[in-house]
């Protein structure tokens, strides 16, 4: 679909066929890409292009017919020669529009809709699917990564211009060693380009005295190796509770025995000055 300037086109047409197979009624009309034989608008393109097509609304009715025009889609940007229409009964209206390819799309699909409305609310539409060409590259990082109780949080980021349906291999050593290795497995996810992703795994049995380092390992087909880290401190809070609390009793039994000896220090001084 090379570009072209676009200008709206309404074409009358006596459609004798077209009635004698389709009864008129007053509220007949249908949408469709202009030429016949397809279902939907297709194209390719690489970023920034603009790609022109033409869309028929076809007044079947014996009255007038009032439509307005809309596009729905994923960044693409759809103009139409004419956002509003009145068509005559038993005619045809082309019209032009173009699609404008974001500059900074990446490679594969975008869909979208046409949608045409009448002034009754009655709405038809047709698919409209862009695949936008140029290098693929897949990117992949893992990002983010703590240590949240007992479930280890992360973000992936798809990096690249391709959809990625990561693995995710998972390992933590302690002090004594390895205390989590959890092999590769497919995650059941597709990040597309650009997207970023918050997930987590849970760790019921993690360590309750430990101090590790939780190593995450991601991979995908076409992105090369990830790795993120964190590290965490596990300590069971009620002896460490416990153990404050007895360390607070000796500090004060100490101030205590201190104070005491001081005053009995300063009594003993006293003595001896009043016998002087």
């Amino acid at each position: 679909m090379p570009y072209v300037a676009a200008r709206a086109l309404l074409l009358t047409l006596s459609l004798p066929l077209l009635l004698a197979a389709t009864p008129a009624t007053p509220g007949g009309w249908s949408v469709a890409p202009s030429g016949g034989g397809r279902p939907s608008f297709y194209a390719e393109g690489t970023p920034g292009a603009v790609l022109q097509d033409t869309l028929s609304v076809t007044n079947r009715g014996t009255q007038p017919l009032t439509v307005r025009l809309r596009a729905t889609g994923d960044g693409l940007r759809v103009a139409f020669a004419e956002r509003a229409l009145g068509i005559p009964a038993r005619t045809r209206a082309e019209v032009p529009f173009t699609v404008t390819v974001p500059a900074a799309a990446p490679p594969g699909d975008r869909a979208g809709e046409l949608l045409v409305r009448d002034s009754t609310g009655r709405e038809s539409a047709v698919r409209l699917l862009i695949r936008v060409g140029g290098p693929e590259l897949g990117a992949l990082t893992v990002e983010n990564v703590a240590v949240r109780g007992d479930r280890i949080t992360y973000e992936l980021v798809n990096r690249g211009t391709t959809a990625l349906v990561p693995r995710l291999a998972v390992h933590a050593d302690g002090v004594l060693g390895a205390v989590l290795d959890r092999a590769p497995r497919t995650l059941p996810v597709r990040l597309p380009p650009g997207r970023r992703l918050t997930l987590d795994e849970p760790w019921p049995d993690r360590p309750a005295l430990d101090a590790v380092t939780v190593r995450l390992t991601v991979t995908a087909p076409g992105a090369a190796r990830a790795t993120g880290r964190a590290s965490a401190r596990f300590v069971p809070w009620g002896a460490a509770a416990g153990t404050a609390a007895g360390a607070l009793s000796v500090a004060a039994a100490a101030v205590a025995v201190r104070r005491r000896s001081c005053r009995t220090a300063t009594t003993r001084a006293a003595a001896r000055g009043a016998l002087t």
